[in-house]
């Protein structure tokens, strides 16, 4: 007798579904953007600064931003695509505390690839989180527009995707061929199975890339490194193990090795 098929809600999930498409309501998306919040919040500057943020309509750091008491220029691509604020329950009541300076946010349509409606040195920081770097092909011109807006000591805030990522993804789609060259390619071009097509890079590349547009880098390190199979199964067992999880990633993150699907890092423009 034949065992029963596994249902599919109980198989595991490949890198494709698990990072092709964002489910927000699961246990690991909920933890990623937990820890990305966490990040974002340890990297805005401590004094109230002019922000341009890269990141699209569904990065859900602008709100720590402009929590912060920072004014945040977001780039959207079109009008229809702006930013609605979640909504917070306390105790069954919509109560958010205020800080004393509440940042303004404000909507530009725009492409994010070409910064040509903002002059040089218009921002304090830029945020270019949501892999927003990886979807633009030719990212070397955009790193080069980031680092032509930021006023000198100004930071911006990286998000690409990893090699890690790319290769796991060429490998379900069984692209043998450009697997086995993919980890010494000098550009790495990995297609998604919804059509898409992504870079992914090492972090000697990122930090090359950072490195020719004229800024310096102040740190790289994982967005996770916790596997998304880990975090659910510790969710599931206890589900208010959320902030431990996060801290522990925070901790973890730090260290030298580049193991997760999505690389962060933090860049200066000289003085």
């Amino acid at each position: 007798m034949r065992p029963s098929p596994t249902p599919a809600s109980d198989r595991p999930r490949s890198p494709a579904a698990q990072f092709a498409t964002t489910d927000r309501l699961s246990d690991y998306w909920r933890f990623y953007w937990a820890v990305a919040e966490a990040q974002i919040s340890r990297w805005l500057p401590t004094s109230p600064s002019r922000l341009l943020d890269l990141s699209g309509p569904d990065f859900q750091g602008t709100s720590r931003a402009v929590a912060a008491g920072h004014d945040v220029v977001t780039l959207l691509p079109s009008v229809d695509a702006a930013i609605r604020w979640p909504l917070t329950l306390v105790n069954g009541r919509a109560v958010v505390p205020r800080p004393a300076r509440r940042g303004r946010l404000r909507h530009v349509v725009g492409d994010s690839a070409f910064l040509r409606s903002f002059a040089e040195g218009s921002f304090d920081g830029v945020i270019a989180d949501n892999r927003v770097l990886s979807r633009h092909l030719a990212t070397e011109g955009s790193m080069a527009e980031v680092a032509r807006v930021l006023r000198p000591g100004g930071r911006a805030l990286l998000c690409v995707d990893s090699v890690v990522l790319g290769m796991a993804l060429l490998a379900e789609q069984d692209y043998w061929p450009e697997l086995s060259h993919a980890p010494s390619a000098d550009v790495l071009l990995v297609p998604w199975p919804d059509g898409s097509i992504t870079r992914c890079f090492t972090a000697e590349q990122l930090t090359e890339m950072v490195t020719d547009s004229g800024m310096e880098l102040e740190w790289i390190r994982p967005r996770t490194v916790l596997s998304a199979s880990t975090v659910e199964m510790m969710l599931a067992r206890d589900p208010r193990s959320m902030g431990r999880l996060v801290e522990m990633e925070m901790h973890a993150a730090e260290s030298d090795d580049y193991v997760g699907v999505h690389l962060i890092a933090s860049v200066v423009k000289p003085v």
